[in-house]
């Protein structure tokens, strides 16, 4: 069903931002542009890599920018020549002011937490790390600054007891195009209510910030209680994945990531990292009040594995220490 003529410019690059694309498109809207990260060589032959929202936008004869530099005056040119009425931002750079204030309708963001908690780049990574039982999704207008901008609309989503990093990604993306749509018809009615972010802050409440994880932020600290433990494994996985070091007897060290694991909690007098395997079925690492059982996990050169498929293809050699 064709919409009324609002135009659109949407800007995103990965998978969490397709859905919401894809929903305005069928949903009728006009979009004139999408905006996307220039291709960046990826791999060990270092193939030009396409973000999964440049896929789509080629895939649907959609009008394609992938501008080096957000504040480029050919880029600025561009969107000012286009007449945009809103921009969508979905899991894209921070834009500057010359950009956001193009819109006559204003741009607005969708961020996938309950703000103001946990700003930054991986709020669902973080959520989970910090053992949360509840987030959401937000699509606020966007200002000057970082995830701070006034509220148009929130959903509140349960983080289960199951749920890593994927499971709960995937159903925020489904849940986020819905949520979009409904801010772009408030928006176009010109009825939203918005909401000052400071006013949501509590006395005395702290914020939890949610930056950019780098593979030296995803190492295991065994010395933890075990649920805290298995919430960074969980909240790391698939990607970018918790990892560890396996130390043999023999001083032989095998860097392992972790994907799945179960927490049982246990009173013990092992050292914290403390390897226990019977080289057949299992493999348990002790944390400070129990122990992880290694479920899914990779070694060096070798593809993701349950533990047995691993267990029947190597031998560890003697005590093991995680280190």
């Amino acid at each position: 069903m064709k919409k009324e003529p609002v135009k659109i410019v949407f800007m995103g690059t990965p998978d969490f931002a397709v859905p919401v694309l894809d929903a305005i498109v069928q949903a009728g809207y006009d979009v004139v542009a999408v905006v996307t990260v220039p291709d960046k060589p990826a791999g060990r032959g270092k193939k030009l890599r396409t973000s999964p929202v440049k896929e789509y936008a080629l895939a649907h004869n959609l009008h394609l920018l992938q501008p080096e530099k957000l504040r480029s005056d050919d880029f600025v040119n561009t969107l000012r020549e286009l007449k945009p009425h809103l921009q969508v931002v979905v899991a894209f750079r921070m834009l500057p002011k010359v950009v956001w204030e193009i819109p006559t309708k204003g741009t607005f963001n969708l961020h996938a937490s309950l703000l103001p908690q946990y700003r930054g780049a991986a709020p669902i990574n973080h959520a989970i790390i910090n053992g949360e039982t509840e987030t959401g999704l937000t699509t606020f207008f966007i200002d000057d600054k970082i995830d701070t901008g006034n509220i148009i609309l929130q959903k509140k989503l349960t983080i289960t007891e199951d749920d890593n990093f994927l499971t709960l990604h995937d159903k925020m993306m489904n849940e986020g195009a819905k949520l979009v749509l409904q801010t772009i018809d408030l928006i176009i009615q010109g009825t939203p209510k918005l909401i000052n972010q400071d006013l949501l802050v509590k006395p005395n409440e702290m914020l939890k910030p949610a930056p950019r994880i780098f593979k030296e932020d995803c190492r295991i600290d065994w010395n933890r209680p075990v649920r805290q433990v298995y919430n960074f494994i969980r909240g790391l996985s698939p990607w970018p994945v918790a990892h560890t070091n396996l130390k043999d007897e023999t001083g032989k060290v095998y860097y392992v990531r972790i994907f799945n694991a179960v927490p049982v909690q246990s009173a013990h007098q092992h050292h914290p990292g403390k390897v226990e395997t019977d080289n057949k079925t299992y493999l348990r690492i002790y944390c400070a009040d129990g122990y992880m059982e290694v479920k899914e996990l990779q070694m060096p050169g070798k593809r993701k594995m349950d533990i047995e498929d691993l267990l029947r293809g190597m031998t560890f050699n003697g005590s093991l220490q995680a280190v």
